[in-house]
């Protein structure tokens, strides 16, 4: 980790230290969280070099007051963070409190009464249908090699057809979907929750073109998509992929894959689908997580209305 000045005494930096070590090695946080923990609680030290009138050691930040965390998110607030980033710079301070907590050093009730800002709801950004028909085709690929573009079809149809995280359609064997006569697909999601979720006529001939054009061999208990030289198909180059397309049929920066299953849910559902059913398809553990699409469809109603209402 880049080497940073950090303002406090020694023996807050060795405990702060230990607890990015720790986030690491043994919660196995990802680096970017780890670099984004250490990143917010050294400005977290710098704001109480101010507060406190000098370096901060752990007998300064043994009893903090709801009071110091909130004076700190009102600098953050002021120098232009977000609710999100702020909740995160909480949730960070919090953790190393209560590692600190744990060996007997401070008190972590002060972090644990304050309240963390409210997140904004962003609705989910669907792609139109007729936007999502021109990406999920294999006419619409641009990739040269006929069987990657038959390859980059079939996994974007899934996303779209059935709803399913890229995640979920990278994973799947080559034994699934490997006979026409199968139209469902067992999918196992988030937390090791398996689902069904059925394959449309159109997500078949997709995944059997691309069976056909692939020259690797998909073996049964190895992975349905491969990379161009035959190894896993790994999400970035998904992505990519997407980017060049969603600039080549100019549309917003939003359609990503993921949005595409934002626009099976979305699509689902103003077309009349029932809610409960859409929860089950897309694995949601809540119902509270798919409702967020009612609001995609309200709003779509209220654009639509003021767009066309004479009296709008």
């Amino acid at each position: 980790m880049q080497e940073f000045l950090i303002p406090a005494k020694p023996d807050l930096q060795g405990a702060r230290e230990s607890w990015l070590k720790m986030l690491a090695r043994e919660r196995r946080l990802s680096p970017e969280t780890v670099e984004a923990y250490e990143r917010d609680t050294r400005q977290f030290l710098h704001f109480l070099t101010g507060h406190c009138g000098g370096s901060p050691g752990i007998s300064d930040i043994a009893d903090l007051r709801p009071a110091d965390l909130r004076g700190f998110l009102a600098a953050r607030r002021a120098g232009g963070a977000g609710a999100r980033t702020l909740g995160r710079g909480l949730a960070g301070i919090r953790s190393l409190l209560r590692f600190l907590e744990r060996r007997g050093l401070v008190n972590a009730a002060g972090a644990a009464a304050l309240r963390a800002p409210r997140q904004p709801k962003s609705l989910p950004k669907p792609l139109t249908a007729s936007d999502a028909k021109h990406v999920v085709s294999v006419e619409g690929q641009l990739a040269e090699e006929p069987w990657i573009a038959a390859r980059n079809a079939a996994v974007l149809t899934l996303l779209y057809g059935s709803g399913l995280r890229i995640s979920e359609a990278l994973g799947l064997s080559g034994a699934d979907l490997s006979s026409p006569d199968e139209t469902v697909l067992r999918v196992t999601g988030k937390g090791g929750k398996t689902r069904l979720v059925p394959v449309l006529p159109i997500g078949l001939r997709a995944i059997a073109e691309y069976r056909r054009l692939c020259p690797y061999h998909l073996d049964p208990k190895g992975l349905l998509f491969r990379g161009a030289r035959g190894g896993p198909l790994n999400p970035a180059i998904v992505q990519r992929d997407m980017a060049k397309l969603r600039s080549a049929l100019n549309l917003p920066d939003t359609a990503t894959p993921h949005a595409l299953r934002h626009s099976f849910a979305t699509h689902l559902l103003g077309r009349g689908g029932d809610l409960r059913t859409i929860q089950e398809l897309l694995g949601h553990a809540s119902l509270s997580t798919t409702q967020i699409y009612t609001g995609v469809d309200t709003a779509r109603l209220l654009e639509v209305y003021e767009a066309a209402h004479p009296r709008a």
